[in-house]
């Protein structure tokens, strides 16, 4: 793809770093096959191709240009961020780097509206701070009933009190393998058991999880809500708060940590992209790769694991998968937590156009709830299809937003292995 940016324009970085993915782009089209909104509006504005000529006349234009309207800004708006283009890409475009870029350019000429401007900041707010989070959310379930139809469906219900397992988090102290766990911000108050069944696993296999208690959203909600700096001060945030025990050595000069484990795949992705985003940060550059190169997903643990080792397992449950975007296309882990849950005895029902985005996409359900319901409901149908007993997923958003359709229960994998392997247990007893 051909570009035409002034002298005066080539001397600013994210110019430079626009120019290089554009010229990437041979415009053949192959990712419009596999975008979701492309495929329910029919619109090549609403597509990759189309919004990557939107971003480069948006940047080859100048200040004050009128073909620069909040139209193309509800393009780019509508755009999930789930990178399937990435994958179909047979030119290796970085779609998404491109559109943090042009969604930047875009609300810095034009603006926004009064109402988008405080739902923005509102979630914001909200939603990065677990107690806070917890709090609005036992006041939201509370008042759930009178809540308009479309703000009740983003609020859970109250979950009765779960019967607890012989082992809460178990004390990672005892374990000489260490690794550390990523509490994120609303997974605590929506999903509490995830972290805590995930420690159990992992304390099995003879890893120690532990919090550090400082750190706290991975960033990426600032960041993708186009408050980039807010959400850079929240990466170096969190080095800071891991960077001690990342540092430090055990016995024989080991490192005391061997991963930073993400159980929520959205974060996972983003944490392992702190090292580009810091890159130019002389102080947290080092820092941020070293960490990028730590983060893992649970099932990048628990694949290289003696999972056999675990017992005789017979899980009655038959589950689908819904792989998160932020897995398959960002993290490139497509398949893998299928293969886990096979390798432990799971029964997995097929599901069609699994490398659809379910329409959750961070905090899109809330500022594109029409394109979203309908990709939620598209997706529960694929899911549904083998009438599976339990649906499950890597990531707290999505597993949030498709429990919102008040269908087939939705939860995370590592809860069902968690319960599977405590009740081989209590038979052996």
């Amino acid at each position: 793809m051909q570009t035409h940016f002034s002298e005066a324009a080539r001397a600013k970085p994210h110019i430079v770093e626009a120019d290089r993915i554009l010229r990437t782009c041979v415009h053949c089209g192959f990712c419009n096959a596999t975008c979701p909104t492309y495929q329910l509006l029919g619109d090549e504005r609403d597509g990759p191709r189309g919004r990557i000529y939107l971003i480069k006349e948006l940047l080859e234009s100048e200040d004050g240009d009128e073909q620069v309207t909040q139209e193309t800004q509800l393009h780019l708006d509508r755009c999930l961020s789930c990178r399937s283009c990435e994958t179909t890409c047979p030119s290796g475009v970085e779609y998404h780097k491109l559109l943090d870029i042009g969604r930047a350019e875009i609300d810095r000429r034009v603006g926004r509206r009064p109402g988008e401007r405080a739902l923005r900041l509102g979630l914001r707010t909200a939603l990065v701070e677990p107690k806070r989070f917890q709090a609005l959310l036992a006041l939201g379930q509370t008042f759930r009933p009178l809540a308009p139809h479309d703000l009740r469906d983003k609020i859970p219900a109250r979950q009765p009190p779960r019967q607890p397992l012989r082992h809460q988090r178990p004390d990672p102290a005892r374990h000489a393998r260490q690794m550390l766990i990523l509490e994120g911000c609303v997974q605590p108050g929506l999903a509490p058991n995830t972290n805590d069944a995930t420690a159990r696993v992992l304390d099995r296999l003879g890893i120690g999880v532990k919090p550090a208690r400082e750190a706290g959203c991975c960033g990426a909600i600032d960041f993708h809500l186009n408050a980039q700096d807010a959400g850079r001060e929240r990466m170096r945030a969190n080095i800071d708060a891991w960077w001690p025990l990342i540092k430090s050595t055990g016995e024989a000069g080991t490192a005391s940590v061997e991963a930073i484990v993400q159980t929520a795949s959205g974060c996972g992705a983003f944490v392992k992209e702190y090292g580009e985003m810091l890159a130019d940060d002389p102080e947290y550059a080092t820092k941020a790769k070293r960490v990028s190169e730590l983060a893992k997903d649970l099932v990048e643990i628990l694949r290289e694991e003696d999972l056999e080792a675990l017992g005789e397992r017979h899980p009655a449950a038959r589950l689908a998968f819904h792989c998160p975007c932020t897995l398959q296309h960002a993290q490139k882990l497509g398949g893998a937590v299928e293969t886990v849950l096979t390798r432990l005895g799971f029964a997995l029902a097929p599901v069609q156009d699994g490398h659809l985005c379910c329409g959750s996409a961070g905090t899109y359900s809330i500022t594109q709830p029409t394109l979203a319901k309908r990709l939620r409901d598209n997706k529960m149908d694929a899911l549904e299809a083998q009438a599976p007993d339990t649906i499950v997923t890597a990531n707290i958003g999505c597993q949030s937003h498709l429990n919102g359709a008040g269908r087939t229960p939705v939860r995370h994998w590592i809860e069902l292995v968690d319960e599977c392997l405590e009740t081989s247990d209590s038979r052996t007893d």
